[in-house]
């Protein structure tokens, strides 16, 4: 069966678009099902993407070529596809996607696809009609005012809103925008106004949503169409947070794994609470008519009430999503929901499709893998990412079984089940494999009526779903024979795991303890690569100091730190990290003084992070669990203007040096440089998001030839392979730099030895960017592989 992915579109979701279509590719593509994968621009202009460029970071890495690497698709040309495939699956968030467009040109050509129809994307779409929809039907909803680009009179409504509702705080949204991106809190009239000029101003639309703010507890629900047409609410998940400075579960809160909100699935609610939401959300779905599967977003509000504020005809899909942690608590892996998902579809355009479940992991002999995540460093969360997407990845291997298991914040290990493997950090993780046996036989209640409910013929594969088991450190080296490490930060990049394994002669993958200890120390990593003496390769002016040191300093003697400091450096903007943790949390452009003694004083408070504004890097700044022993002073490289302006890249000369990072694959000791990638960043410090999270960021992979001549980009490489080799990198690694456009030289920042392997790293990007390709399963083997198992 072929089925048309379509992804992108005009929406300011649409990287999560990408996020989505990359999960259905992953998932749903097997022996029986292919994925054509078809892309749409802002301007609603169709492609025939490459599957290779679903894996890119975010829309804006791919745009600017599309032209050159991807086919567009005239309107004839895009419905003769359409028609040339068994059926579509949109992947689209936001309008085009979900507020019937994409439906209503499928329909008009009689093109079988999955989800709800135009009619009831429509429909539920508006925020604002689809309040006064399900009000009208007898459900409990918020008052809300609509109000109207050109309309004058934004001021008074806004001030009699919140005057007849007796408001302190409130909501403004884009009406038909998605549920992430441009939705704010406001705790005065002014305030409203001011967001809802903004709002327009952007053209986030012609309508904007103005509501009570909800208190209470939030909640989503996955809805899922069995195969009688009849609607099934999933175990819905808790989020909890904190509302108290007019916070909103927004874009990094919704995507972005940190403790600033905890999930709970299924919730903490009340028995008669759950089946209310349950019962209310099948209700709705009915109403509208929809299709297949949705999202809804609510509150259970302190009266009793239940409040549904968003309805999405299109589930988001990440790799840890909503649908796909739902439906774990019901014995179904990502392959297996999807599957279910297209199967109905088929079923209602009656379409042949096989009914039995896709091949599980547990069928077929292969040789276990180990995959380890999680930890206690700051950057514990980002190996949860990468840890669980190798694990899911290396899941469709033909030669390994990949197991997952969880280092806990105390150094305990836990082999985690499936479907306590999808919450977003590490504590949530580990908080429910403690709890495990009280949850038990909930948890066992919920599923056992789930499943009877979605009429599934088969049972979940004990395999993958069993109860978690806890273990030292010492009895899971044991019993490896091979680990993967997923570990980021800490004793995972320290060498001091790798040590662990290397005594118990367990195979693991990336360096091995002596460069990972060199490594993790950017100072010492920095004065080893200027004792290579290689030429083309260019120290970065640094110094050190110790953090317990310069927080007994007062405000004086600080700024006398400082003016030393930015004298030996020779500049007035300073890098700040921890010389001794991981490449993400703890970095910070200091613009002055008056930034480093704030910097110092989160340290001081043990703030968790820095909020955006708050200094020169402007987006928030995650800080390190444990404080670290010496900061890295670094100047800062002002680089060249890079942005990319309507699918173009503008690149604006100033002093001919840019960002890049660059994978480097050692196999059989021969060093293998990847194509690097060009990172563009406004603030001056990539933030976590956009090294880690897709969506986010930009990544150029490769330099186009307008930037980087071929002779400087094989400089380059050559340099990069030098310093790796020099360095003694085995299996695989990261380098990121700063390179020169004009000659080729570079400016080593550091060398990360277990690089992120999240859905939308680099490092795929740059593997893809081979010839021929190298897909992430098949990367993922080859790391393995690399070491002899």
């Amino acid at each position: 069966m072929k089925v048309a992915l379509l992804c992108g579109g005009p929406s300011l979701e649409r990287g999560i678009s990408l996020n989505s279509a990359r999960s259905v590719l992953d998932h749903l593509e097997s022996e029986d099902v292919e994925i054509v994968p078809i892309y749409f621009d802002t301007r609603k202009r169709a492609y025939r993407v490459s599957r290779s460029q679903l894996y890119s970071n975010t829309p804006s890495d791919f745009d600017f070529k599309l032209s050159a690497m991807a086919a567009e698709l005239s309107p004839q040309a895009l419905i003769k596809l359409l028609k040339s495939v068994d059926i579509a699956f949109p992947a689209m968030h936001g309008p085009f996607g979900e507020d019937g467009g994409i439906q209503s040109l499928l329909e008009k050509n009689s093109i079988p696809f999955v989800g709800s129809d135009s009619k009831s994307c429509k429909t539920a779409f508006d925020k604002f009609s689809a309040n006064e929809f399900v009000r009208g039907r007898g459900f409990f909803t918020f008052p809300s005012q609509l109000l109207k680009i050109y309309n004058q009179d934004h001021q008074a409504v806004i001030e009699s809103f919140f005057k007849e509702h007796k408001l302190s705080k409130a909501i403004v949204k884009p009406a038909t925008g998605g549920s992430s991106i441009g939705v704010f809190c406001v705790s005065s009239p002014k305030e409203a106004l001011d967001r809802v000029r903004f709002l327009f101003s952007k053209r986030m639309d012609t309508r904007v949503v103005l509501e009570p703010v909800a208190t209470g507890t939030e909640f989503t629900t996955i809805v899922l169409q069995n195969k009688h047409g009849l609607p099934v609410a999933l175990p819905p998940t808790e989020i909890e947070t904190d509302y108290s400075e007019n916070q909103i579960f927004d874009f990094r809160r919704k995507y972005l794994p940190t403790r600033q909100v905890i999930w709970h699935c299924p919730p903490r609610f009340p028995e008669e609470v759950i089946e209310k939401i349950q019962a209310q959300a099948e209700q709705i779905f009915s109403l509208f008519k929809m299709r297949d599967f949705a999202r809804f977003d609510g509150w259970v509000l302190p009266d009793g009430n239940i409040w549904f504020c968003d309805f999405n005809s299109i589930s988001g899909m990440e790799q840890n999503s909503f649908l796909f942690q739902q439906a774990s608590r019901v014995g179904l892996t990502h392959a297996q929901v999807l599957r279910f998902i297209l199967q109905n579809a088929c079923n209602r355009h009656e379409l042949s499709l096989s009914e039995k479940p896709p091949v599980v992991s547990g069928n077929f002999p292969r040789k276990p893998v180990n995959v380890i995540f999680g930890g206690d460093s700051s950057e514990r969360q980002v190996s949860l990412m990468s840890g669980t997407n190798a694990w899911l990845k290396l899941r469709k291997s033909e030669r390994y079984d990949p197991q997952a298991f969880l280092l806990d914040m105390k150094g305990d290990v836990w082999h985690v089940p499936y479907q306590l493997a999808l919450n977003h950090t590490v504590e949530e993780i580990a908080q429910n494999c403690e709890n495990y046996a009280v949850a038990r036989e909930r948890l066992a209640s919920f599923e056992k009526r789930t499943r009877i409910k979605l009429g599934l013929e088969y049972d979940a594969d004990p395999h993958d779903f069993f109860a978690p088991k806890k273990m030292s450190l010492g009895e899971f080296i044991k019993l490896s024979p091979f680990v993967f490490i997923a570990l980021h930060g800490g004793k995972g990049e320290d060498g001091s795991f790798q040590a662990l394994l290397a005594n118990e002669s367990v195979l693991f993958n990336g360096p091995d303890a002596k460069v990972s200890k060199l490594c993790i120390d950017k100072r010492a990593t920095s004065l080893f690569i200027k004792d290579l003496n290689i030429d083309g390769i260019i120290p970065i002016a640094g110094e050190v100091a110790v953090l317990s040191e310069l927080l007994k300093l007062k405000s004086k003697e600080l700024n006398d730190f400082w003016k030393k400091i930015t004298e030996k450096i020779g500049t007035g903007a300073i890098i700040v990290k921890p010389s001794d943790d991981g490449c993400s949390t703890g970095v910070a452009r200091l613009g002055g003084f008056e930034d480093f003694e704030k910097y110092i004083d989160f340290f001081r408070q043990e703030a968790k992070f820095i909020p955006k504004g708050y200094i020169k890097n402007k987006d928030v700044v995650e800080l390190p669990t444990k404080a670290p022993h010496e900061l890295l002073f670094e100047k800062f490289i002002e680089t060249d203007k890079l942005k990319v302006v309507n699918n173009q890249i503008k690149h604006a000369r100033k002093t001919g040096w840019v960002e890049i990072t660059v994978g480097v694959v050692a196999i059989e000791d021969k060093i293998s440089v990847l194509n690097p990638s060009i990172t563009i960043v406004e603030s001056g410090v990539l933030t976590v998001e956009e090294k880690f999270q897709g969506g986010t960021g930009i990544n150029i992979t490769p330099p186009p030839i307008s930037i980087l001549k071929p002779s400087s980009l094989k400089r380059v490489k050559d340099l990069i392979k030098k310093v790796a080799s020099g360095v003694g990198i085995k299996g695989y690694s990261r380098v990121d730099a700063f390179m020169n456009v004009n000659n080729g030289d570079v400016m080593i920042i550091e060398v990360n030895t277990l690089p992120a392997l999240t859905p939308s790293t680099v490092l795929y990007q740059q593997a893809l960017a081979e010839n021929p390709p190298i897909f992430p399963t098949k990367l993922l083997e080859m790391l393995i592989e690399n070491k002899g198992y």
